[in-house]
């Protein structure tokens, strides 16, 4: 009489099916957080770099509007020296020479009385690329303030590939050498974690 192989039972083809299903799934959904984690990275690099271009800019116009100021404070020391030393011809000599912004103010400062410091203290002076400068450094902090966003998305994706290689490993167990209940409660674990997982992922923006 043949020795036949005895058949396996229904709901352990049920448990290993049930296993590699979810092993693909999980597999699928861990390249899927790979991949944005990646495109959210790049992102984050790229306002990052426009960031610092944006600085530079605003540091060199800075820099910029600080010379123009001092050139424009030296000319005012002068013409503050001529009228001191009773010599209006020089006076009128240094004034024709201000800067178009200390004109301004100087005009400005005359109108109201002279009650001010002096022409730097109104509002009208503005030295020649502090106002450029303070957009860049607004839109640098603006690109700093994106840039952290678009990181905190890609390490929210990155995390997501540790949970569901969590889910990987569990389903990876329960096809291992333990106990039919030890390994349905092992698979349930790691469907469970996948499933929240899951429904988290679906709160997640999408690049592409």
């Amino acid at each position: 009489m043949e020795d036949q192989a005895s058949p396996r039972p229904s709901h352990s083809s049920t448990h290993e099916l049930i296993a590699v299903i979810l092993l693909s799934l999980v597999a699928v959904l861990t390249a899927w957080c790979g991949f944005q984690s990646t495109k959210w990275g790049g992102d984050s690099s790229v306002a990052f770099s426009e960031a610092s271009a944006a600085r530079t800019e605003a540091s060199d116009l800075e820099g910029q509007a600080r010379d123009a100021r001092m050139i424009d404070i030296n000319l005012y020391t002068q013409w503050v020296l001529a009228g001191a030393d009773d010599d209006p011809a020089l006076a009128d000599y240094i004034q024709e020479r201000f800067s178009p912004e200390l004109a301004v103010a100087f005009q400005a400062w005359q109108a109201d009385g002279m009650q001010e410091r002096g022409p730097f203290a109104m509002d009208e002076y503005v030295a020649p690329g502090s106002t450029e400068a303070a957009a860049k450094t607004k839109k640098a902090d603006e690109l700093q303030a994106s840039a952290l966003e678009l990181n905190d998305k890609g390490d929210s994706y990155s995390l997501m590939t540790v949970l569901f290689a969590l889910v990987l490993f569990l389903a990876a167990i329960a096809q291992r050498g333990i106990s039919l209940l030890a390994s349905r409660i092992v698979l349930g674990l790691a469907g469970a974690i996948a499933l929240g997982g899951l429904v988290v992922l679906f709160t997640f923006p999408v690049r592409f």
